[in-house]
């Protein structure tokens, strides 16, 4: 079985990448502390805030810089991990990350605020979010956007602001864009993981390999040529991402069904305690609130 060494350290760790990663960092850290007074209304940055946003910025670079992303391309279980966790884990800790006075400022441009205010709209985010995940998961569909840099690329940010819009209805930090609470969220978290069912269904129950971007030869070398370079690959000779793994292709191709949903739901399960747990302590301030309204009675004027 080869190795993922004979693509080279250019195409493992993407250092071109992880340079526009560190300048999106610096940018940060540039508008956040130093040019922060330039903004109104705008406060420190806090330690979480901070950490949030790093940790978002090196799990983009962990599946799209890193080695991960090499093996996505050669077993589709692989892709199905840092797919998941582009839009479902990613966008809650990028936004998070950002601060409410620095959203405020971006959304203060009118065409952006007009997207935004459309698109966080529940029920157009959870439809469309879903609808994208499951068009990209479309065979022929992938396959097509595989062979093409800037389809894959465009594509996977499509997906990106479209899971940032279903993550805000869930996790706004601005209290003016907060559309629902309590059950509203659960109905919301219900809806997302019986939508995006279909999609891993197809994966897991089809009996054979569903994606020509790892059986078909020609495909497959087309993409491989994009990921690591037409002369790094042709000077390999390879034929096939069988080289690469012992695991056969509809077992790989299941397995990949099967990590999506499972990550989507432990997720969904995190998110869901943490809502029944504000609304828990919110039943319970609400309760104390009125049995002191009811022991200690405001003396009538």
């Amino acid at each position: 079985m080869l190795t993922l060494n004979i693509f080279g350290f250019k195409a493992l760790w993407s250092p071109y990448f992880l340079l526009f990663l560190l300048a999106v960092i610096a940018a940060y850290f540039l508008i956040t502390i130093k040019l922060r007074t330039k903004f109104q209304g705008s406060e420190p940055l806090t330690v979480k805030q901070a950490s949030l946003f790093l940790t978002s910025m090196a799990i983009l670079y962990a599946i799209k810089g890193s080695p991960l992303d090499l093996m996505g391309h050669l077993m589709f279980w692989v892709h199905g991990i840092t797919m998941v966790i582009l839009v479902l884990l990613l966008p809650p800790l990028f936004i998070k990350g950002i601060p409410a006075w620095l959203w405020r400022s971006i959304l203060k441009i009118n065409v952006l605020n007009a997207l935004f205010n459309l698109f966080t709209k529940p029920v157009i985010a959870v439809l469309l979010f879903n609808g994208l995940f499951s068009f990209y998961h479309i065979p022929l569909i992938f396959d097509h956007i595989m062979q093409n840099r800037f389809y894959h690329g465009g594509y996977s940010f499509l997906l990106f602001v479209a899971a940032i819009c279903m993550w805000w209805s869930l996790i706004s930090p601005l209290p003016e864009y907060k559309p629902l609470s309590g059950i509203k969220k659960v109905a919301f978290l219900f809806a997302n993981s019986m939508l995006i069912t279909p999609a891993c269904a197809l994966i897991i129950f089809s009996d054979s390999s569903l994606y020509a971007t790892y059986h078909d030869p020609e495909v497959w070398g087309q993409v491989m040529s994009l990921c690591v370079g037409s002369s790094t690959f042709s000077n390999l000779n390879l034929s096939g991402p069988e080289l690469f793994s012992s695991m056969s292709l509809v077992d790989d191709q299941r397995l990949g069904g099967v990590v999506m949903k499972i990550i989507q739901e432990i997720i969904y399960a995190v998110v869901l305690a943490q809502v029944f747990f504000e609304w828990y302590r919110k039943d319970q301030e609400d309760s104390e609130r009125e049995m002191n309204h009811f022991l200690n009675p405001t003396p009538a004027e």
